[in-house]
């Protein structure tokens, strides 16, 4: 698991550094930097598979950018040399320096600085000393964990950067109208394959890739109209013709409709219910990532459902030892659904100061806080208030 970032010269990234938990939530207004901060470990994720260029970020879900918009560049400050990227689990840490001129910029990145260690022990570095006897554009340390242990620190921390992906879903995707631009297993990183996805951890395939039974219905708990789910060949759903088709689609059983017509497609179900399966998929099936994040994962869902997702989906996260997720919102009632009292568990309040620069601010429990909310006013009411920042200013 990752316990520390540091970010600098990226975007309206300074100079930060976050201590993680296993599942992290971060607020702020649009425009704060949030989506930053996922792609700064986009970036170093990159970096651990040996490329930065345009095809290994988007791989990722981060968005390309020309060196004049990723160094950090704000009014009366010196430009950067470089973008640095750094991410440290227990007993392993990865760093970078990344660089690429603001004039005739590279296709890809060239690597300043790298250092991979374990412990206290220096695994691989180089610096821009050794840049003529390696090749700039390639990052070793991915190559030198190779002769590592495969139970080794720095080789669970390579892997887990590697994996690492931020997904955004759309509707259009989810319910299969739109291909998904990045495919990935087991899901893309806008929806796609979700059928696929859901009939490996519910369908009748091979019984060890099956998830529990309790989660099966602790979804249709969240879905509320539910009776039934699954996924099934085309044509066993009724469908409009007009609707594009893939080979396999969503099946939903609808508990208040009339037996024989009562199965709905992913075409024909609520939003709400594709963002929930969409979420226990990343979070249940075996081939999602250790390392993974979800910009604005509260999107097109109910603030009561958005709070009742958050706190189940804790609980999936924190069942799994080996997977750790952070998620960004606008919903204040996810806030509700988060035990923040849990070390775990982790909100962090992003904003910008008067001179543009992000800050990343960790909310933990005070006295304020617990006293305001044996008051009855709840953690999402105090967020709207204003009293944990995250909020636009001049609103």
């Amino acid at each position: 698991m990752i316990k520390k970032i540091t970010i600098g010269s990226f975007k309206s990234l300074e100079d930060v550094e976050l201590d993680l938990g296993r599942v992290n939530v971060f607020i702020g207004a649009n425009g704060s930097g949030k989506s930053n901060l996922l792609e700064a470990l986009g970036v170093l994720g990159a970096a651990a598979s040996g490329r930065v260029d345009d095809e290994s970020l988007l791989r990722r879900g981060v968005r390309p950018g020309v060196p004049a918009l990723y160094k950090t560049s704000f009014r009366g400050g010196r430009l950067p040399k470089d973008i640095r990227f750094s991410a440290s689990s227990e007993c392993a840490t990865y760093s970078v320096g990344l660089f690429n001129p603001l004039e005739r910029p590279k296709p890809a990145w060239s690597f300043n600085t790298e250092l991979l260690k374990e412990g206290e022990k220096k695994v691989f570095g180089r610096s821009a000393r050794s840049l003529e006897r390696l090749n700039s554009i390639s990052g070793y340390a991915a190559l030198k964990v190779v002769d590592l242990p495969s139970d080794s620190p720095a080789v669970d921390l390579i892997e887990s950067l590697r994996e690492y992906a931020i997904f955004s879903p759309d509707t259009a995707t989810l319910r299969g109208l739109d291909s998904d631009p990045q495919s990935r297993e087991p899901v893309g990183l806008s929806g796609g394959r979700l059928a696929e996805a859901v009939n490996e951890m519910f369908g009748p395939g091979n019984p060890s890739e099956r998830v529990s039974d309790d989660v099966y219905f602790s979804i249709l708990k969240l879905i509320g109209w539910a009776r039934g789910l699954g996924a099934s060949p085309a044509g066993t759903v009724p469908i409009s013709k007009s609707v594009p088709q893939q080979a396999l689609i969503l099946r939903f059983r609808d508990k208040y409709m009339a037996e024989r017509r009562n199965y709905l497609s992913a075409y024909d179900a609520s939003e709400g219910a594709l963002y929930v399966l969409f979420m226990a998929v990343l979070a249940h099936h075996r081939s999602a990532p250790n390392l993974l994040a979800v910009d604005n994962f509260d999107h097109a869902l109910n603030p009561r459902l958005a709070r009742s997702l958050t706190r189940e989906l804790v609980g999936w996260v924190k069942a799994d030892s080996a997977r750790q997720i952070l998620l960004t919102s606008h919903n204040p009632l996810v806030l509700d659904g988060l035990p923040i009292g849990d070390d775990e568990v982790r909100l962090f309040a992003v904003d910008r100061t008067r001179l543009g620069r992000t800050v990343v601010t960790r909310i933990e429990l005070d006295g304020e806080m617990v006293a305001r909310a044996k008051k009855g006013v709840s953690l999402s009411q105090q967020w709207v208030m204003g009293a944990l920042g995250g909020v636009p200013t001049g609103v």
